[in-house]
């Protein structure tokens, strides 16, 4: 069986496990406290970081590379259209949400008020805290516009640009740091995404000391 080291919260873990489940390829998850840097992990991938996945006889780390590998050997269900331009429009959209989003939001809310707890680190930064919540307004937004143009984000069928913006939200989510209030569309595509059978272990997710709120695995929302 293949073995996904990870961190539950982690949007970059999550979003291999959902093209991973997607695929309906089973894993065996095992919970990596990567900031530790044992020897054993810094072995498995040097840059120290999750996800790290064993599958093929292969240790591969960085998610982007990750789902690439798995969209090219097993290629059903699709979550990359075939034509060109489609694929770069998936690709583009991904990286906003592993770059952009990360850096403007993620970084702000989930690594301040989980990661740093976790990690002994201290208390959150509450400037940090402020920017990242100003700033996921202006991405709803966004999504919002994408989503008023296209049944999925990058176009008429789920892609992954749709399990990359999941994984950042829904780990946001966790943390009650999402306003679905602001944008039906957006809360409309969250929660067809959230039925999928693929979203079944993100929504089992339990992070000691960090109960989730009711909502958050309730798929009527």
């Amino acid at each position: 069986m293949a073995r996904l080291y990870h961190v539950p919260l982690s949007p970059f873990c999550r979003k291999v496990r959902l093209s991973l489940a997607e695929k309906k390829i089973e894993v065996e998850r095992v919970e990596e406290r990567y900031w530790e840097q044992d020897p054993d992990f810094m072995r498995r991938n040097p840059a120290g970081k999750v996800p790290v996945l064993q599958l093929d006889g292969i240790i591969m780390s960085e998610s982007a590379a990750i789902c690439e590998y798995i969209e090219e050997t097993r290629p059903e269900p699709s979550l990359m259209p075939s034509d060109p331009v489609k694929r770069l429009e998936v690709r583009r959209l991904v990286n906003w949400f592993d770059d952009k989003f990360h850096t403007e939001v993620t970084a702000k809310l989930l690594y301040e008020r989980v990661n740093k707890k976790v990690m002994g680190q201290g208390f959150p930064d509450s400037r940090n805290v402020k920017d990242g919540a100003k700033a996921i307004k202006y991405h709803i937004d966004y999504m919002a516009w994408l989503l008023d143009h296209r049944r999925w984000l990058a176009g008429d069928v789920m892609t992954l640009a749709d399990f990359a913006a999941a994984a950042h939200l829904s780990s946001l989510d966790y943390i009650s740091d999402v306003d679905w209030n602001r944008s039906d569309v957006v809360k409309d595509w969250y929660a067809k995404i959230k039925s999928r059978p693929a979203f079944r272990s993100l929504l089992a997710d339990q992070v000691p000391g960090f109960p989730p709120p009711k909502h958050y695995n309730d798929l009527d929302f």
